[in-house]
């Protein structure tokens, strides 16, 4: 299974359709897909299909949007997070749905923008509705997604550069610490615990060459999924060449690795920089 964060399927679609045919994933979860649903079907439905491809959408145009592809059986579709807030409505940031047995969820969880602000509240009130969605469910369950927080100080390539900002508060890593308590496990970096592993490189300032990114895309997986882990990896290729999304795609392999263990820096980082306060956020002042 693989979950990415396209930052638009439709400006996606030359890189999405030649991904699926090479990497073959059974169970693909989407965010950032900005579409409505019958435009999702329109662009995709077709070529999903002939791919083997059911596929369960929930989006709204321009903003947002979630999707589950599956090859494996897709039942059960839920859309949304009971008890969820809104900000003010309801936003297209979940959906879920059992697939070949195992129940999985794919989150676009609120940015949080600024700490201490009413959409940073709003992201901490999401991540519990979360939580009590996932508890309420079955046992094997995975959460696939854009977290949109970093676990840790070494899941981003400096803290320093960050301070201040959202997706390293304490706040944020203590609600995602309440929904991993669940008994969920994240399974790369249990693969790769010592690993520079990073999923995001913002588009400005040759970030992604020079390394410079965060990991804030993840596969939460209860244990007796995560049990069945053969392999996970981030799949660098995804965010080279033309006209990438700002994410790779996360994959996971269960019972077997067609690919093997490729790691999560494939291909190895032009530049990287490791020297704190060498770098900072495009958008830090100078």
């Amino acid at each position: 299974m693989a979950t990415w964060n396209v930052n638009s399927v439709k400006q996606r679609v030359p890189r999405l359709l030649p991904w699926l045919d090479q990497r073959r994933p059974d169970v693909v979860c989407l965010q950032e897909t900005k579409l409505a649903d019958d435009a999702f079907t329109e662009l995709l439905g077709g070529e999903l299909a002939r791919r083997g491809y059911e596929a369960a959408l929930h989006g709204e145009p321009r903003w947002n949007g979630v999707a589950i592809l599956s090859r494996v059986g897709l039942e059960d579709v839920e859309t949304g997070l009971a008890g969820a807030p809104g900000f003010p409505l309801p936003e297209a940031r979940a959906v879920a749905a059992t697939c070949g047995g195992v129940r999985v969820h794919s989150v676009y969880v609120p940015n949080g923008r600024v700490p201490g602000s009413e959409h940073y509240h709003y992201k901490l009130a999401w991540l519990a509705a979360l939580r009590d969605v996932v508890a309420a469910g079955p046992p094997d369950v995975v959460v696939c997604g854009d977290m949109n927080i970093a676990p840790s100080d070494a899941d981003v390539f400096d803290p320093a550069a960050y301070a201040g900002q959202t997706h390293v508060t304490p706040p944020e890593r203590a609600a995602l610490a309440e929904l991993q308590a669940l008994g969920l496990r994240d399974v790369v970096r249990d693969r790769w615990p010592d690993a520079r592993v990073f999923t995001y490189w913002d588009y400005r300032a040759g970030m992604f060459h020079r390394d410079l990114g965060m990991r804030i895309d993840l596969v939460l997986a209860a244990a007796p999924v995560a049990g069945r882990v053969r392999a996970a990896w981030v799949d660098r290729h995804a965010r080279k060449g033309t006209g990438p999304s700002d994410h790779a795609p996360v994959i996971v392999d269960l019972d077997e690795a067609p690919d093997g263990d490729i790691g999560p820096v494939v291909p190895p980082p032009s530049a990287p920089v490791t020297r704190p306060g060498a770098a900072r956020l495009p958008q830090s002042p100078p």
